[in-house]
């Protein structure tokens, strides 16, 4: 092959490959926990392989961090800072309402089969009233109970009176209310120092964050209800105008694998987490005191829970959704669920 061959095939090699690495979009997800943590070490780059899988390598994705407060993620993806991203939708208290019908307590569920219903209902119920507005919503999940991760030992919920307790938005502000607790809103990242400077008793929190926040090195006692106190909703979501931009062929594609399907993912990584993160906090000799269904703190948290489903009702009851037939069918498919 003479020298003029060899250059014009180089040269179809480099435009292919040129072709090749301008026909790939990078999806950019703003993440805000430790890389370490399941949710951004499992959940999304899973969810990254089944997108590339679908789209046959055209969208990738990669993770972006320290790009700001937890609570601006929406407004992030919104604004297109960021093309993707997920959060805790208590951090913005007044924009999400319908999102409180995950966070109910008692729901008895684990956060695996609570996601899934919640997408479910979502689909169903709630997505009509457009709370993500700007944004498509592709997942939506909870962690794992939350429960009382505290400096010292917690013998009664009427201990916790007057406590300064880090609470994180939604359902758990009004806990806070009826427990009498001081309040002390801030995101779950800051946690370890707050509780290190005694500036917090003690936080709401789900068990794996014993591990990869590292509180079993400063909430040292661990009281855990039956179901929790709470579970916590958040949601995943995709800036419209970034999927506008993509082939149909593609936003079908990330849709097919994102939903229900990645809601799962999501519930049953945080429900792992916590597993793995109890029996490391009893390794590391926490206390862990687990409350029986039938003592006087279960009572006590059945009397101080009671009505705050109708408290939410009211609540959302200016929005054209049938918010009491939702909340029904989300407890009866969590309730219900099997893998």
């Amino acid at each position: 092959m003479n020298a003029k061959k060899l250059i014009a095939l180089a040269t179809s090699v480099l435009a292919l490959s040129a072709t090749s690495v301008l026909a790939e979009t990078q999806m950019h997800v703003a993440s805000w926990l430790p890389p370490t943590h399941p949710h951004n070490a499992v959940v999304l780059p899973t969810w990254g392989k089944w997108i590339e899988d679908a789209t046959e390598g055209r969208v990738s994705l990669k993770i972006d961090y320290d790009l700001g407060h937890p609570k601006d993620m929406f407004t992030l993806v919104e604004d297109g800072v960021a093309d993707a991203g997920w959060s805790f939708h208590g951090y913005v208290p007044g924009r999400f309402r319908l999102t409180q019908i995950v966070e109910q307590p008692l729901l008895g569920a684990n956060a695996e089969a609570a996601s899934v219903a919640y997408w479910r209902i979502h689909e169903k119920y709630l997505a009509q009233a457009n709370e993500h507005v700007g944004l498509e919503v592709v997942g939506l999940f909870t962690h794992a109970p939350g429960q009382i991760q505290t400096a010292a030992p917690v013998n009664s919920l009427a201990e916790l009176e007057g406590k300064k307790i880090r609470l994180g938005g939604g359902v758990q502000s009004i806990l806070g209310e009826r427990l009498h607790v001081t309040a002390v809103n801030a995101p779950a990242p800051k946690v370890y120092e707050m509780m290190q400077q005694g500036v917090i008793d003690g936080a709401l929190l789900p068990v794996c964050e014993q591990k990869t926040l590292r509180l079993s090195e400063v909430a040292t006692h661990l009281t855990l209800l039956p179901g929790g106190l709470y579970l916590g909703s958040f949601g995943i979501f995709i800036n419209q105008d970034f999927m506008a931009d993509l082939s149909e062929a593609d936003q079908a594609a990330i849709r097919s694998v994102s939903g229900e399907k990645l809601s799962r993912l999501a519930g049953e990584v945080w429900d792992q987490c916590g597993t793995d993160a109890l029996a490391e906090s009893r390794s590391n000799g926490v206390n862990v005191v687990e409350i029986d269904t039938n003592a006087p703190m279960m009572d006590e948290f059945r009397t101080l829970a009671a009505g705050l489903d109708d408290v939410w009702l009211q609540e959302v009851s200016d929005l054209d959704v049938d918010a009491k037939a939702a909340l029904q069918e989300l407890r009866d498919a969590a309730r219900s669920y099997q893998h």
